[in-house]
This record gives C-alpha cells, sequence and structure tokens, in this order.
C-alpha cells in the first residue's frame, strides 16, 4: 500500500510524515513522531484517553485517520505548557489533585483546555457534560471536576 505524505502544525510546530492510508493518528503521534502523551486505550472511541486538539475540537484521535490531520493543527498534552511554565489547566489538575493513576490525565487536560475554550464560565453540570467523554477508571472525577472549576477561574483572571 502507497504511503501518504502529510503535513501539519503538532503544538504548534510544523511535522512531516509518511503515513498508510488506514494509519489512525493515534499511532502518527505515538509512534511515528515519538509524541507519548497520547494514550491508546480501548482504540473504539469509548475511553476518551487518546483525545486531542485538531483544529480547535477534541476528537478521539484512535478514530481519525492521519490524514485527516493534513493542512491542521493538532495540539496534544506536550504542547499545553509553555517556557513559562505549565497551563492553567495542568496547574489546577496538580493543586485540586486531579489525577490519580495519570493514565487518562493527558485527554483530560487537552479535553479541559478545548472545554473551556468553549465554555469559559461553565456550572458543574456543564463541566461532568463536558468531560464526559473521558473516562477515569480510577474514578477520580470529583477531583477532575474541581480541577477544571480552578482552571477556568485561573483562566478567567489571566
Amino acid at each position: 500500500m502507497a504511503k501518504h505524505h502529510i503535513s501539519f502544525n503538532l503544538n504548534g510546530k510544523p511535522v512531516e510524515a509518511l503515513v498508510e492510508p488506514r494509519e489512525l493518528l493515534v499511532h502518527t503521534i505515538r509512534e511515528n513522531i515519538q509524541l507519548t502523551g497520547t494514550h491508546i486505550g480501548c482504540e473504539t472511541s469509548h475511553c476518551g484517553v487518546c483525545t486531542v486538539d485538531l483544529n480547535g475540537k477534541s476528537v478521539k484521535s484512535c478514530t481519525v485517520l492521519a490524514v485527516q490531520a493534513d493542512g491542521g493543527d493538532v495540539l496534544t498534552v506536550e504542547g499545553l505548557a509553555t517556557a513559562e511554565g505549565l497551563h492553567a489547566v495542568q496547574q489546577a489538575f496538580v493543586e485540586e489533585h486531579g489525577l490519580q493513576c495519570g493514565f487518562c490525565t493527558p485527554a483530560m487536560l487537552v479535553r479541559a483546555y478545548r472545554f473551556l475554550q468553549d465554555n469559559p464560565d461553565p456550572s458543574e453540570d456543564e463541566i461532568r457534560w463536558g468531560m464526559s467523554g473521558n473516562l477515569c477508571r480510577c474514578t477520580g472525577y470529583q477531583n477532575i471536576i474541581k480541577a477544571v472549576q480552578s482552571a477556568a477561574k485561573k483562566l478567567q483572571q489571566a
């Protein structure tokens, strides 16, 4: 099968890859580009641990073909922090103990980032609904909700 040359911005930097037409974005990010913050979980879109931001929308990268990212903008957990420090969402997860084992955390952070871009002043119910596509097997949801609430406040003050 012929490989396709794709290029896109990953965490604000241009990248290129040779991919098979059926290759999933999660595999391109992890195996080809070797950024391993995006995890592979169920590979059926149920768990959400592969969530990345693609062109301003949260997507489960186990259901997106890499060729669909061609020419686009992808943000992974590695792109949240800057030279100045952690992103407000990351800092809030630390302060509110919004992580336990850490397996779901990268996707939770990326989803919380996008959710708060779309809804900067959410209610608790809106947060629960907005984060519902990402599962935590350690049942850390209460602290995840607190972390998203805290991040919302931090971003409003910035």
